[in-house]
């Protein structure tokens, strides 16, 4: 590379990560939209025991990669600071409000792929404004959180109880139809 030449070799592969753990094709297993695509509202909506619901943890993936967008855009003010902005007021899903729910999160993920495009790696060392931490560390750090979500949701999608499978044949998301026919 010569001297005045940026690299952009880091943030490549932040965003392959991001659109691995998010469309499909990470090493790990099923994506965000795989094992979101044939969820029914009823099962979305669904709250077992006192565990947060598929929608709401929907919500909270959106909130935080819309935090990273907004700090990426330089907002040193925007906070996630109670629980209606982390995990929504979701008192029940509808076919709607679930398809909403599912395109804001495509819609986050487009718009912090896209808030990424013109940085290089010099970026990840800058600290992250209004934190003390750097996008290095937002970064790979909505990765982790999305993936980690993801598991739960997948777990609460198993769990689903009878009463939601027996739910009427609502079409699928036209927001996450991958061609995948697999089963999770």
């Amino acid at each position: 590379m010569e001297e005045n030449q940026v690299s952009t070799i880091e943030i490549d592969r932040i965003k392959n990560l991001f659109n691995a753990a998010f469309h499909g094709g990470a090493w790990h297993g099923p994506s965000v939209l795989e094992v979101v695509k044939d969820i029914k509202p009823k099962t979305a909506g669904h709250r077992q025991k006192n565990i947060h619901t598929i929608a709401e943890l929907i919500y909270h993936i959106t909130s935080w990669r819309i935090f990273a967008v907004k700090k990426i855009g330089g907002d040193e003010e925007f906070v996630i600071d109670n629980d209606k902005l982390n995990w929504g007021n979701l008192k029940s899903i509808d076919e709607f409000e679930w398809e909403t729910l599912q395109m804001e999160l495509t819609l986050s993920h487009d718009e912090l792929i896209l808030a990424l495009e013109d940085k290089d790696d010099s970026f990840l060392d800058e600290i992250v404004p209004g934190t003390e931490y750097d996008f290095h560390t937002l970064l790979h750090g909505i990765i982790h959180h999305d993936l980690y979500h993801t598991g739960q949701i997948a777990i609460l999608k198993k769990m689903k109880p009878k009463s939601a499978e027996d739910d009427e044949d609502l079409r699928g998301s036209r927001y996450f139809n991958d061609g995948f026919e697999d089963e999770y």
